[in-house]
């Protein structure tokens, strides 16, 4: 059910306030353009300065818009147990197929402390849940024995591992399994994680450049990677442009330049530099978007 290119979506802001007329145009357009799920609430989901409201707002009507016509992720971390209950809960009474949870943030919990936040997660809904593992952000990696471990209860299906380390995809194959669900959480090394057993990208750069990153999903899981070394070639550039400042004002801007939705974010983040701005549209007009 997951795997190939699934948007980690922005959430749409006018004002202030969250724009849910945008963001149904957002799932419509991803939905036409080929992504294979949608993530809503995530980092790029800008779920940190959304209110639980807000946040649960989103969730629904991201999946009342997709209606079933490709599964839908909900973000559901915190760095709080408690919190991540309730989110994990709340998406699976809002018919999300499947709840994405962070490794506890700022609190830095051992490995014993990440099997007890996510076996809570896991037993407290019927919801599969998929890790994820981003230390860079979390400050807290979770091993792939500890993964292995958690791999074992019957709905922790997968990964979201954005460590950049290519190697932890067979190491994890190792101790999950090769059925388990593993999806990179970084565009620049998608291609080389689906050769070692990836089957997807949790995308940023999707959001701005649906069409190719489904197709060049579509070419990795095909076994031909010579066609999809062919769309990586097209989307470095990018995949380095929206990423010179934080992603989300980045894919927010490419967004906004496609009359999709506002470059607008809530601080502490900011609107882009001129310069970056000038280098997301070179890299948009080398990938055709523009």
């Amino acid at each position: 059910m997951f795997k190939g290119s699934m948007p980690a979506l922005v959430t749409p802001f006018n004002n202030g306030e969250l724009d849910l007329d945008a963001l149904k145009r957002l799932v419509e357009w991803h939905i036409a353009e080929g992504s294979s799920a949608l993530v809503p609430v995530g980092t790029t989901g800008e779920s940190p300065t959304l209110t639980h409201d807000e946040h649960e707002a989103v969730i629904a009507e991201v999946v009342k818009a997709a209606a079933g016509r490709v599964p839908v992720i909900a973000g559901a971390g915190s760095n709080n147990t408690v919190e991540t209950i309730r989110f994990v809960e709340f998406a699976q009474q809002a018919g999300a197929d499947a709840a994405l949870v962070v490794t506890p943030y700022y609190n830095r919990p051992t490995q014993r402390g990440l099997v007890a936040h996510f076996t809570a997660a896991h037993d407290c809904a019927d919801l599969p849940i998929i890790i994820y593992n981003i230390p860079g952000r979390s400050v807290v990696d979770m091993t792939p024995a500890t993964m292995g471990e958690l791999a074992k209860l019957p709905r922790i299906i997968g990964v979201k591992d954005a460590t950049g380390d290519i190697a932890r995809v067979s190491q994890q194959r190792a101790a999950c399994g090769a059925d388990f669900v593993q999806l990179s959480g970084e565009d620049a090394t998608a291609l080389g994680f689906n050769a070692h057993g990836g089957i997807g990208c949790i995308s940023v750069t999707a959001n701005v450049a649906p069409r190719l990153c489904a197709e060049f999903q579509a070419a990795t899981l095909a076994g031909d990677y010579a066609k999809a070394l062919a769309y990586q070639d097209k989307l470095m550039p990018l995949h380095e442009a929206i990423f010179i400042e934080p992603g989300l004002v980045g894919a927010k801007y490419g967004l906004s330049k496609l009359g999709l939705c506002s470059e607008e974010v809530r601080t502490p983040l900011t609107g882009l530099e001129d310069s970056t701005k000038a280098a997301i549209d070179a890299a948009m007009d080398y990938a055709g978007l523009l």
